[in-house]
């Protein structure tokens, strides 16, 4: 098995979460999937563990931190500024927030940052390494 990161969010109403994050272009996994968890794969290696808030209770005693908090923020990687613009207007149709930081626009980076319905924090990013600047 590959090296892979399991990331686990809490969430408030699992099937609303599901849709969201199916049309960000993930897919559920249904083997690790049930009635109060959503296995949501982006890719090989990255997959996002959707949990109730029960569920999330049960495996830890540490609070849920409120909506309207940064614990941590999540990119994703695109092959296009338009790639990065279409997943940021899906995530706004369907109950994300959308460009809740400012708009990064550089000749070697392009990124919106948007929330999901829960408040999580997630950004669609494009770079062109060979744009980067170098350092002297």
């Amino acid at each position: 098995m590959p090296k892979t990161i399991f990331v686990s969010l809490p969430v408030t109403d699992l099937p609303r979460s599901l849709a969201f994050y199916q049309a960000l272009g993930f897919t559920k996994n249904s083997q690790f999937s049930g009635d109060t968890a959503a296995c949501m794969v982006w890719s090989e290696a990255i997959q996002v563990i959707l949990l109730t808030h029960d569920a999330w209770k049960s495996l830890t005693t540490r609070p849920i931190a409120p909506s309207t908090s940064s614990e941590v923020g999540l990119a994703l990687s695109f092959d296009s500024r338009q790639a990065v613009d279409a997943t940021h207007d899906a995530a706004v149709s369907n109950g994300g927030t959308a460009d809740v930081n400012p708009v990064e626009d550089y000749p070697f980076m392009y990124g919106r940052d948007f929330t999901d319905p829960d408040g999580h924090i997630w950004g669609a990013k494009w770079m062109d390494p060979t744009a980067f600047p170098t350092c002297a």
